[in-house]
């Protein structure tokens, strides 16, 4: 591991989020519903080391700080850039949420969304509760659809990876 992983506190000890270069990962309708007005975005989806290059133009920051909502997409861009730059990478812990609970004055609110997070569950519920029906009032062979999406939920909470919330980042709603 090439980066490292701080709290906000730390992270804002002696500067304030318009002083450092936080580049942010989550959806665009994240984003729209709660931000860093000083922050850069690029959609974890459309993240690379070329796509922030050219974000951050010409600025070479010693650090840069990642964030996400709760930390593990950021993980995952900081995976993503690990020996491809030469500023250093921070991930912030916590995301967004722990920022706005340190100082919700930095954070601006704008709206609702539902959450990528919350999106999975309700596709995952529908699916299942689908599949249960379609095999009681169908054909058994629907119950199928239950077990490979508890599955699915199984392999996402073993692995902290969720295909099902990627799939869903890519939605226009979501863009």
């Amino acid at each position: 591991m090439n980066y490292s992983i701080e709290k906000p506190d730390q992270v804002f000890l002696n500067h304030t989020p318009a002083d450092v270069c936080i580049v942010d990962v989550r959806t665009t309708a994240e984003v729209k519903a709660k931000f860093l007005p000083s922050a850069v975005h690029i959609p974890l989806q459309t993240f690379s080391v070329n796509t922030l290059q050219q974000a951050i133009n010409e600025q070479k920051p010693e650090k840069i700080f990642l964030l996400c909502h709760s930390g593990r997409r950021a993980e995952m861009a900081a995976k993503q850039l690990e020996g491809q730059i030469p500023s250093s990478i921070v991930v912030i812990e916590g995301g967004i949420q722990a920022i706005e609970k340190m100082n919700p004055n930095w954070v601006v609110t704008q709206g609702k969304t539902v959450s990528i997070e919350r999106q999975v569950r309700i596709a995952a519920g529908t699916l299942v509760l689908s599949g249960v029906l379609a095999g009681l009032f169908v054909h058994s062979a629907w119950f199928a659809l239950s077990g490979f999406v508890g599955a699915g939920l199984m392999f996402s909470g073993i692995t902290d990876s969720c295909a099902m919330g990627l799939i869903l980042a890519k939605m226009p709603w979501n863009k």
